[in-house]
């Protein structure tokens, strides 16, 4: 594996972390179990600390966890490009760090790592090339997905079997609830609830509040805070505050770090996510889950929703396909949420036996960095 021994990953921060959490991820587990020489750079360290307490935004290079954090400064310092060079989501290269690559005798294998869709046309376009227009460059669009001719999902060595462990050990599960300071009732049902701005979140928390079965909300601290704290009549909410309202109790959550989050994914009975990082952890978690898409203009978003939830939902009785797709439908339009809620509710047993099985799927495709790893082995001349 020498041939590609250097990797470097690039990544503009957006304000929704999924990108940088993507990236994280992806640098860790080529450090730790391909044994590569991994430089990630990163344009915001400030916001990368939320994912990550170990970054010092002060520093413009620091080691953490194997990996090579360097600060992503304009203008580009001078380095020698890596013999694999990953572009996250588009993020374009800087124009000096490009020119590097192309006076290069042994060109770098150059990705440009694409997000994540379950729509039929992934397989046909996965690491297709693209030959830069002026410079003697190839750019191959790497497409994750959920089938084996996709570019697969992320997921570290031996994750299936912690959580495993993990949902099986009442010690463990009681430990973690004790870090929170919370001992759920044993009829509760335990809710994390991240997402986008949805105008639905009242009506969700009223159905909750007014049901048959105690409801324990956990929120960690994202764009939904406003409106849970306008449902209890509050300017604002912060990490710590906990409310109730009949039968539902909400916690807010600071923003958990990766493993953190992971750990709250896995105690839940129920986790509502949002883009692509925490939806594909929440698979991984094999507990039901309510996605909720990242919003694109003229709705472009519903048909990657859709996509996924054909797939998904294979296995199902068509009733509890049916609920859950007219509840995922009215969560991300913010319109009908109550009125969906309870038929969805009532398939929580197949959804979550169902969630287990569609985990087991998964895991049998090979892992996102182990498949790329080896096309850009069988790239490098």
């Amino acid at each position: 594996m020498t041939a590609c021994r250097s990797w470097d990953i690039f990544c503009a921060v957006v304000d929704n972390y999924g990108d940088i959490g993507v990236s994280w991820r992806l640098a860790r587990q080529l450090a730790a179990e391909h044994d590569l020489d991994v430089r990630l750079w990163v344009d915001d360290l400030v916001s990368f600390r939320c994912l990550c307490p170990e970054i010092n935004p002060s520093l413009s290079e620091q080691n953490v966890d194997g990996v090579t954090v360097r600060r992503w400064d304009t203008p580009f310092p001078d380095v020698i490009p890596g013999d694999v060079v990953i572009e996250a989501f588009g993020c374009e290269l800087p124009q000096t760090y490009l020119a590097e690559m192309a006076a290069m005798q042994a060109k770098p294998v150059w990705v440009n790592l694409e997000y994540l869709s379950a729509e039929a046309w992934v397989d046909a376009y996965h690491c297709l090339p693209s030959p830069h227009p002026r410079l003697a460059l190839t750019r191959y669009f790497y497409f994750p997905g959920f089938t084996r001719n996709s570019g697969g999902l992320l997921h570290e060595s031996g994750l299936l079997e912690r959580r495993a462990k993990f949902q099986h050990d009442p010690a463990a599960r009681s430990e973690f609830w004790a870090s929170l300071d919370l001992s759920p009732a044993p009829d509760a049902l335990c809710v994390s609830l991240f997402g986008y701005e949805n105008p639905g979140a009242a009506e969700l928390l009223a159905a909750w509040s007014e049901g048959e079965s105690p409801v324990l909300c956990l929120l960690p601290e994202s764009k939904l805070l406003p409106q849970v704290a306008a449902f209890f009549g509050e300017p604002r909410l912060i990490a710590g505050d906990q409310r109730q309202r009949g039968n539902l109790r909400v916690r807010v959550l600071p923003f958990l770090p990766q493993g953190r989050y992971d750990a709250l994914l896995w105690a839940c009975d129920l986790n509502f996510v949002r883009g692509e990082d925490s939806l594909v952890r929440a698979l991984w978690a094999a507990r039901p889950l309510v996605w909720h898409i990242y919003p694109q203009q003229e709705n472009a978003h519903r048909e990657k929703l859709d996509a996924f939830l054909a797939r998904y939902r294979v296995g199902l009785s068509p009733q509890a396909a049916n609920a859950m797709q007219d509840f995922w439908h009215a969560w991300n339009a913010g319109i009908g949420v109550g009125q969906f809620w309870t038929n969805y509710w009532r398939h929580l047993a197949e959804l979550d036996a169902h969630a287990r099985c569609w985990t087991d799927s998964l895991a049998s495709n090979d892992s996102l960095t182990a498949k790329l790893v080896r096309f850009c082995q069988s790239k490098i001349k």
